[in-house]
């Protein structure tokens, strides 16, 4: 036999002991596998920390919000009514004054004298009028005794006439005069506080000046005015149409959302900006607390009404997707489910649940990026914070933590 046929016997051996040895070690791996414990084979995926929230049923606000300015309820520029030098100032920047309060004083001597000429005037007038209805007495008798023609009678008749005209014409002086003089004693027209002095005493001042001496603004009550866009006129419209009482208004800081005043709404604006597509609305405030000044600007929320036994949860859980808005609900087995939701609006944080969740539901808030349906979830412990000195933070340091901590876990807003 040739060394050719034994070397290729030889392959043969080796490759069907390779192929025997390859199919005993793997009965023998599939042997092992089955004598495992269950509970080995298979090892279960951790729990997925997360923030939850409770579905509640409350009464809830509806309103809409815009940016408003502060105005003075009335605002008037005091102004001297008649020429004159302004003698003295009775009022001080600032100060709280009332209607007919006296404010300053112009030199009243020329006007005095005027009044004075024009009374003066009437008294002389009033003899002259006296004497002639004398003569007017005489002469009736005269004429009807023939002793005098009816034309000199009807000139003295007409004579009397005139002279009365004239006492009348008096008189209107005298009025005029008087109400001259009393221009010169200045008093305030409004309630309101008083601004900058602008005149100062010595000075002469004109009635066709434009500056004025002082504006008084009226600042209890005051006036918000606001803008919402066009499309929600009907709205607003509309709840004033229904509501029995004027729709309320809250006016917050703009710097940190505290609630300054609650008053009424009062205007709206009879047209459209047709060059911002907003519709200018007032409301007014009382304001005794002086918390709402003449030029702050604040953000105004009109309520429409409220909506009564709401379900809400908070925004964060609302989840969109490819077939729309869903929350992920919790069971009672810690596992989380994909719920379709239908949203009727958001405000303050919350979301209105329309349908798809009920109250008492317990949803998902934060950490929802890792989730997937089925998955088993925990809910998220904050580690205690520590103060400077190394001690557990029983207060709010623990509750600021878990937020920080909530906002990581949830990753992109």
């Amino acid at each position: 036999m040739s060394s050719a046929t034994e070397t290729g016997k030889r392959k043969i051996l080796w490759i069907v002991a390779l192929i025997l040895l390859a199919a005993i070690a793997t009965g023998g791996y599939r042997y092992w596998q089955s004598q495992k414990p269950a509970s080995v084979a298979k090892v279960a995926a951790p729990a997925i920390p997360v923030v939850t929230a409770v579905a509640r049923e409350e009464d809830v606000p509806v309103y809409l919000s815009g940016i408003g300015n502060v105005t003075p309820l009335f605002a008037v520029t005091v102004k001297a009514r008649v020429d004159g030098q302004l003698d003295s100032i009775a009022f001080t920047e600032g100060q709280n004054v009332k209607v007919g309060d006296l404010l300053a004083q112009i030199d009243p001597r020329p006007f005095q004298a005027q009044y004075q000429l024009a009374q003066a005037q009437k008294a002389r007038d009033e003899a002259l009028l006296k004497n002639s209805l004398l003569d007017l007495e005489r002469y009736s008798t005269l004429w009807q005794q023939d002793s005098v023609s009816r034309q000199t009678y009807d000139t003295q008749r007409a004579n009397v006439e005139q002279l009365k005209a004239t006492v009348q014409a008096d008189q209107a002086q005298i009025d005029t005069s008087r109400l001259q003089l009393d221009y010169t004693t200045i008093r305030a027209p409004i309630s309101g506080r008083t601004g900058a002095r602008l005149v100062d005493p010595g000075n002469m001042v004109r009635a066709t000046d434009t500056g004025g001496l002082v504006v008084i603004n009226q600042i209890d009550p005051i006036a918000v005015v606001f803008t919402l866009p066009e499309d929600k006129f009907q709205t607003v419209n509309k709840a004033m149409r229904d509501g029995s009482k004027q729709l309320p208004v809250m006016a917050f800081a703009r710097e940190d959302a505290t609630l300054l005043a609650t008053g009424k709404l009062t205007l709206i604006n009879n047209q459209i900006d047709t060059a911002t597509g907003t519709v200018q609305f007032k409301a007014v405030f009382p304001n005794p607390a002086r918390a709402l000044w003449p030029g702050q600007y604040v953000n105004a929320q009109v309520v429409l009404g409220t909506r009564q036994s709401a379900v809400t949860v908070p925004n964060s859980a609302v989840q969109r997707g490819p077939n729309g808005l869903y929350v992920y609900l919790v069971g009672e087995d810690e596992t989380i489910a994909m719920q379709p939701v239908k949203i009727a609006y958001v405000q303050d944080g919350k979301a209105i649940i329309e349908s798809g969740v009920t109250a008492g539901m317990r949803v998902v808030a934060e950490g929802q990026y890792k989730l997937k349906p089925g998955a088993k979830i925990t809910e998220f412990q904050a580690p205690p914070a520590k103060d400077k000195s190394g001690a557990k933070d029983k207060g709010g340091a623990k509750g600021a933590a878990r937020k920080d901590e909530a906002a990581s876990i949830k990753g992109q807003p």
